[in-house]
């Protein structure tokens, strides 16, 4: 039987191309995207490659939108496979942690942080229906401790709190057979990231993908370049 994907965040960048690559390993996506137009047009896209898509509109921020994709799901598949929360938003490119205001952070947080938890918590019935769950965060290096310096506050705490999450999924499932992992995908030339930007939505997309269909076996860990690194 095929695998089952939800992809959040899919009509462009590097979700788009997480759906096309796991389509192109015979998984059976479904993208997800807050725009219904913006969605049903990279699904266009992705069915004239021959791939095995379908599209849910959703707003990762509303209760109300993501229990109608989990009753679809179950009424449509009964089973999720895999999850990979990539929906996220970036407000704060010349901020400062002096001046930033609080309603920035607020709706960053709604959107990368509470929206994953969220979802995590609504599909952890379908994704115990598989035989392998994967849960695969898109994080960022700005959200990491170890790495991190001025500059970005609201999209830096919300990508530290999603490792959080991360964390805290993974010891909650971690005798369920769910695994949950981050994964920072680099400076990506995608809208977000730039045209400046050094590495290409495929390579962006990788990590994620290998997270949530290869031989990885880990849970509550962060990676980059299919590598663990630090938190």
């Amino acid at each position: 039987m095929k695998k089952i994907a939800i992809v959040t965040g899919a009509n462009r960048g590097i979700g788009f191309e997480i759906a096309r690559q796991l389509g192109k390993l015979d998984v059976t996506v479904v993208m997800t995207a807050r725009k219904e137009d913006q969605g049903r047009s990279a699904l266009e896209k992705l069915k004239q490659e021959g791939l095995n898509v379908h599209f849910h509109q959703l707003d990762v921020t509303d209760e109300s939108s993501i229990r109608k994709l989990v009753d679809d799901m179950n009424g449509h598949f009964g089973v999720v496979d895999i999850l990979i929360n990539n929906a996220g938003i970036f407000q704060d490119y010349n901020a400062s942690a002096l001046d930033i205001d609080l309603d920035t952070i607020r709706t960053t947080m709604e959107t990368n942080v509470y929206g994953p938890l969220r979802l995590a918590q609504a599909l952890t019935p379908l994704l115990k229906n598989s035989k392998d769950g994967r849960i695969v965060n898109m994080s960022s290096g700005l959200g990491a401790l170890s790495e991190m310096g001025g500059g970005f506050p609201a999209y830096s705490i919300s990508k530290t709190a999603l490792n959080a999450v991360t964390l805290q999924l993974a010891a909650e499932l971690r005798n369920s057979g769910i695994t949950v992992n981050s994964m920072c995908p680099g400076w990506v030339r995608t809208d977000m990231g730039g045209a400046g930007a050094p590495r290409s939505v495929d390579e962006g997309a990788d990590t994620a993908v290998w997270l949530a269909t290869g031989e990885v076996g880990a849970t509550g860990k962060f990676y980059r370049d299919r590598e663990v690194i630090s938190w």
